[in-house]
């Protein structure tokens, strides 16, 4: 019998084209098959790869589920460090191109600070005139209650504007001083690199 399967096999690898790559693979029955193209249903079996003279030149070893996913997460990170490295790099190129001294690093914080400052201070100035004119309404309608008079819609709904309007200053009070903030360690970050790539 193994005699017959040994002959069978040679006979299949030699009808094949001189030309043609020869898969060699295994079925479920422990069956070993070739031919010159890889059934769908086995392109997830282990294979081998012969030559027209029959000799293996390639073995192809299929990954598990888990061996799979650890192969695409470390090419994922080998691809996302490449990016990396060619975003630092052009970053460098560009730092060093913008300024030719960290005092202009500094000129350039003072200057964008100055424009961050004055609109937190656009802001300051806008939220305390609201809420000076909430506070001033707010006792206006104290006071009627106190007195038994009635307090007409306008006013309440005034209020409430006022209220609205003095809390959406203040979330862009918040996001001015973060910006402020992010904007600082930038160019702190950029001073310190700047440093260390010309030594100055």
């Amino acid at each position: 019998m193994s005699r017959f399967r040994l002959l069978a096999t040679l006979m299949a690898v030699v009808s094949l084209p001189v030309s043609a790559e020869t898969y060699k693979w295994v079925d479920n029955q422990g069956i070993t098959h070739y031919s010159g193209t890889l059934p769908p249903e086995y392109a997830d079996k282990n294979r081998q790869i012969l030559n027209k003279s029959g000799v293996v030149i390639k073995t192809q070893d299929v990954l598990t589920p888990e061996e799979r996913r650890a192969k695409e997460a470390k090419s994922a990170k080998v691809s996302a460090d490449e990016a990396a490295a060619r975003d630092q790099k052009r970053y460098d190129k560009s730092l060093v191109g913008s300024y030719s001294s960290e005092d202009e690093i500094e000129l350039a914080r003072s200057r964008s600070m100055q424009q961050l400052d004055a609109g937190i201070t656009s802001i300051n100035s806008q939220i305390t005139m609201v809420s000076n004119h909430l506070s001033d309404l707010k006792k206006e309608v104290a006071g009627r209650r106190q007195a038994n008079k009635k307090v007409p819609p306008f006013m309440l709904n005034e209020i409430k504007e006022s209220q609205d309007r003095l809390n959406s200053l203040q979330q862009d009070l918040d996001k001015s001083k973060a910006k402020k903030a992010a904007a600082q360690a930038r160019f702190d970050a950029e001073k310190a690199r700047y440093r260390e790539l010309t030594g100055k």
